[in-house]
């Protein structure tokens, strides 16, 4: 395994970098100084018109969408590459998910008014859904940081607002409906960051959109599907309930079982030294978790790791899912993903932190209301970078293929609150806050950078179905 300073592992920093600050005034702002920062936002819109953010038009020496995806493929596992680029295929959807690079790289040619918050980088409506606290309580929120950095806030979302009419797109709905959920997601969010500009930072600092206020938010018809789902979640850990489809007993001992192209034992992982290695790595990683959270670590063993495909743009990049066991039998899927620069950083800035796990880590804790207890970065062999987590804790995902008219609205209005939560409880907003103002023209002009950024997504969707055509990129086509 090859050595890395201590910097870089994260185990004793000499010293601990501190985030870019997400505001150029918040370092100034005074906790009773609300009027004069709402007031320093309301004037911005002298510089940065709200209505500006509506226009989306392809400048004239815009990048190849196809040539930029292709600059990182050098860097990912070159067997899964055209899986990657397969899933990406499916649909103009599917390719804006695994195309965060390039909207980022658009975004930064549009108005923006200067304020920064801790971002999440690939602000989709695919990237929100519920998890289980350590309380095992369920919560909805972000739950993909793979991209975060301080960044412009209106980069998140316009991603957002732009994902809702592609997805209406994908179940065959009318443009009308999905601008309508891009602006009820900004509306939703404008509303709720004023509520949480007015809010003390403690009680920003709690706040959570947990399940029974999402449900709440629903039409008592739909309650009940949401409440079976949330009690199945709670019901058991995510390691139980994957155990009989990812592990057994495989030549004679408990191993995770191989299922190729999508989960398989790379070469490395079948070398005799490989025990050693994964030891190494584990020592490692465990310097980066609190003190309690290495307590419950080390309760188990480490018994196998395998690669495993996951996600669309992810696909490629090393993500391993160990497999350990109690002293019980007592199953726990960690999951290793590897972290690379954000794809914000070539327009943001670069990252306060030199190990990209950690700036994952770091982000995700600022972000969310609360973080898996797994949670912690380390350097592998070779000297690339992962964060680690469990590979799911009672998830729910949104079956958005099962979304009508109203359940896309009503989606979209949560994730907009929770992307105003998170925010909010990571960066001083009432500047933003006061930028928006009260009325609806921040929310329309992100209904009509939908419609126009969605129209852009689907000409790259199609010049990448003209790179596969022309045998510039090879896919590969999942079964199913």
């Amino acid at each position: 395994m090859k050595k890395s300073s201590k910097s870089r592992n994260g185990s004793k920093p000499a010293t601990t970098p501190s985030p870019a600050s997400p505001g150029p005034r918040a370092t100034e702002a005074h906790p009773h100084a609300l009027d004069e920062r709402l007031a320093a936002g309301k004037a911005l819109r002298e510089r940065v018109a709200r209505d500006a953010h509506a226009a989306w038009k392809r400048p004239a020496n815009r990048f190849d969408p196809v040539a930029l995806m292709q600059q990182s493929d050098p860097e990912r596992l070159p067997e899964l590459v055209p899986i990657r680029y397969g899933r990406m295929l499916a649909s103009p959807f599917a390719f804006y998910r695994g195309s965060a690079a390039i909207m980022a790289a658009d975004l930064a040619g549009t108005p923006a008014s200067e304020l920064r918050v801790q971002a999440c980088g690939d602000c989709h409506l695919m990237n929100f859904g519920g998890f289980a606290t350590p309380e095992r309580n369920i919560l909805f929120d972000i739950n993909d940081f793979d991209e975060t950095l301080p960044a412009p806030w209106e980069w998140d979302v316009k991603r957002l607002s732009a994902s809702f009419v592609l997805a209406a797109r994908s179940l065959n709905m009318k443009d009308s409906v999905g601008r309508d959920a891009a602006a009820a997601a900004a509306r939703s969010y404008r509303k709720r960051l004023r509520e949480f500009a007015e809010m003390h930072p403690l009680d920003v600092w709690y706040a959570q959109v947990t399940a029974e206020a999402v449900l709440d938010t629903l039409p008592a018809a739909r309650r009940d599907l949401l409440a079976a789902r949330l009690t199945k979640a709670q019901a058991g850990t995510g390691s139980e309930l994957d155990f009989p489809k990812l592990a057994g007993v495989v030549g004679g001992r408990t191993a995770i079982r191989d299922a190729p192209p999508l989960i398989f034992h790379p070469e490395e992982a079948r070398a005799p030294e490989f025990g050693a290695v994964l030891d190494q790595v584990f020592a490692a990683y465990r310097e980066t978790l609190p003190d309690d959270r290495r307590v419950l670590l080390d309760r188990y063993r480490v018994v196998d790791a395998a690669i495993k495909v996951v996600g669309v743009g992810s696909v490629g990049r090393r993500c391993w899912i160990a497999l350990l066991m109690s002293a019980g039998n007592a199953p726990l899927f960690l999951q290793f993903k590897e972290a690379v620069a954000s794809v914000l950083e070539p327009h943001a800035g670069a990252s306060a932190y030199a190990h990209h796990g950690r700036r994952v880590v770091e982000g995700q804790r600022l972000m969310q209301p609360a973080s898996d207890v797994f949670l912690g970065w380390v350097t592998g062999p070779g000297g690339r970078e992962f964060y680690v987590r469990q590979l799911r804790d009672a998830k729910i995902k949104p079956l958005v293929e099962s979304f009508d008219e109203e359940l896309l609205l009503l989606y979209a209005k949560i994730c907009g609150w929770a992307l105003a939560r998170a925010h909010a409880k990571a960066s001083e907003v009432a500047e933003i806050a006061g930028y928006l103002g009260s009325s609806d023209q921040f929310d329309e002009a992100m209904g009509d950078f939908a419609i126009a950024y969605a129209d852009q997504a689907e000409r790259d969707h199609a010049a990448l179905k003209a790179a596969v055509r022309r045998g510039a990129v090879t896919v590969a086509q999942e079964a199913g």
